[in-house]
């Protein structure tokens, strides 16, 4: 009797594993094996055939775009390729230029799918600028068709564009990116508004071209501030190698899909079978889920092992009383102070903190790539451009009808001996400029620590977005007008009484006080008297 009882007892356990093994199925099955390849149990039950037809279902674990990335696509097919189209109407280079915009997107598009899948790089890894170097090739492409199309009449939209470009680069810009693109904005409003002044009584086609322009910053803005908030994000908790998911983004592999949220851990592998003849336990599931093939012979020593009735415990182990815990109170307060296992927020504070110490990101600047120093003469415009600490002054022999264009330099003197048309700066730093006279202006655009010195007669300077110019003028160019806008420390120093006293420094004013008057608005610099 004994024995039928025990009997029962092992077919009633073994009945147990198998179900659960049957379960575990679905679960351990690796989606990259092909359900083909997977041989059914001997003796499978109806919960096996379940999870076979579950596995073979086409519907099992499909990858979805995140949500970013859908908002992305919704910025690009709308936004962006209504720009498109406008600029397809207006044709030529505007329209050469548009569909180099829209390579662009698509690059930061393919980086930011990078981002939901992968681990952050180090910023001044190979890896790293291998991810970005699509954007930075796209972005180059935009601005080379400016700089080759100087002479264009369309000249003003391709700068609107070539300036506005570089609000792509608020991928590298912690910990506010928002701001960022509305300071790009603003630099290519400054450009984007004189076709409009031009063009809004001759051709509402460009007037309703740069407004286009203008939707994709604001557009870009809501985005920005909804999922980057803080700046660009990585999958720094479950993501793969940053080449891994760089190579599956260029081969198209899951060029749109990316992996399903992990729920947890996989459930720790079922024990195995109970050996009733003290031979060793049979080795574990292959980690691919693929089930071996169960021979006949080994099903047959299993029912014959159990036959043997309650001979099956003989060969069981005895467990030693030291180890076991109900008898050693010592082992379960060992137990119990284990440390506990770390809760959900704060593995989620520890994982998505900033490091106390965050690595220096690359300035938008270095999204373009370096080019070699030039000056050159095209037609009637003096062309200076990527200098940087040359060392020595440029010379430049300048006649009335040469204009003068320095853009990207870097701590460059630059002397123009003649009277010249007008000069324009834009993008450079620490630069000085000594001029004899000029026809028209000095136009000064986002160039910070510049100086200027004027020898004869100047009639306007402008500028715009500049931190800190000191400007020299002679006593034939006392009456120059000078226009600011977003500019802090502009200082113009005038030449004393007598020609052996020194300048005396004069500060352009920047706080504004405005108040309404019988219904007007009026504005009125602020003065400090101390």
């Amino acid at each position: 009797m004994a024995a039928s009882v025990n009997l029962t007892t092992l077919i009633k356990r073994l009945e147990a594993a198998t179900s659960r093994l049957e379960d575990l199925v679905p679960t351990i099955t690796d989606p990259s094996v092909t359900t083909d390849a997977a041989q059914p149990l001997s003796g499978q039950g109806p919960s096996a055939e379940r999870a076979l037809d579950q596995a073979r279902s086409p519907s099992r674990h499909m990858e979805t775009l995140p949500p970013v990335i859908d908002d992305f696509d919704a910025i690009i097919n709308g936004q962006v390729k209504s720009f498109v189209n406008m600029s397809e109407e207006i044709g030529g280079l505007v329209a050469e230029q548009s569909a180099a915009v829209l390579r662009a997107f698509a690059a930061e598009r393919k980086f930011l799918i990078i981002t939901t899948k992968a681990r952050k790089p180090d910023i001044q890894s190979p890896v790293y600028m291998e991810i970005l170097k699509d954007l930075q090739a796209m972005m180059g492409a935009v601005n080379d068709i400016r700089e080759a199309n100087r002479a264009s009449p369309l000249f003003t939209h391709l700068t609107t564009v070539s300036e506005g470009i570089e609000v792509l680069a608020w991928i590298t810009i912690d910990p506010k990116p928002a701001d960022y693109v509305a300071e790009i904005l603003s630099s290519a409003q400054y450009h984007g508004n004189r076709v409009i002044k031009e063009y809004k009584e001759r051709d509402r086609r460009h007037v309703d071209w740069v407004n286009a322009f203008y939707a994709i910053f604001k557009s870009l803005i809501a985005y920005v501030k909804q999922h980057y908030p803080s700046g660009v994000t990585w999958n720094n908790q479950n993501g793969i190698d940053p080449q891994e998911a760089l190579h599956q983004v260029q081969t198209g592999q899951t060029s749109s899909k990316t992996p399903p949220p992990s729920s947890g851990p996989a459930p720790p592998p079922p024990p195995p079978l109970p050996s009733f003849d003290g031979s060793p336990p049979p080795p574990p599931m292959p980690p691919n889920g693929v089930t071996p093939t169960s021979s006949s012979s080994d099903m047959g020593a299993v029912f014959d092992q159990i036959s043997r009735g309650s001979d099956v415990t003989s060969h069981l182990r005895k467990v030693d009383p030291s180890i076991q815990t109900h008898k050693n109170p010592s082992l379960r307060a060992q137990g119990a102070s284990a440390p506990p296992a770390p809760s959900r927020s704060s593995s989620q504070s520890s994982s998505l903190g900033k490091s106390p110490i965050p690595g220096k990101k690359p300035k938008p600047e270095s999204m373009r790539g370096k080019r070699p120093p030039r000056k050159d003469l095209e037609g009637n415009k003096w062309l200076i451009e990527n200098y940087d600490n040359p060392g020595q002054m440029l010379e430049i022999e300048a006649s009335i009808s040469h204009s003068i264009l320095v853009t990207r330099c870097t701590k460059t003197p630059i002397r123009i001996i003649g009277k010249a048309n007008a000069i324009s700066l834009d993008n450079c730093t620490q630069c000085s400029l000594v001029i004899d006279s000029l026809v028209s202006a000095v136009d000064v655009i986002k160039s910070p620590k510049f100086e200027m010195q004027v020898l004869g007669k100047l009639p306007t300077i402008m500028l715009d977005q500049v931190d800190g110019a000191a400007i020299y003028l002679s006593r034939d160019s006392l009456g120059t007008e000078v226009f600011t806008s977003k500019c802090t420390g502009i200082n113009v120093n005038l030449p004393g009484q007598t020609e052996d006293d020194d300048y005396v420094e004069k500060a352009l004013p920047e706080q504004v006080k405005s108040v309404v008057r019988n219904g007007a608005l009026v504005s009125e610099i602020v003065e400090h008297a101390g």
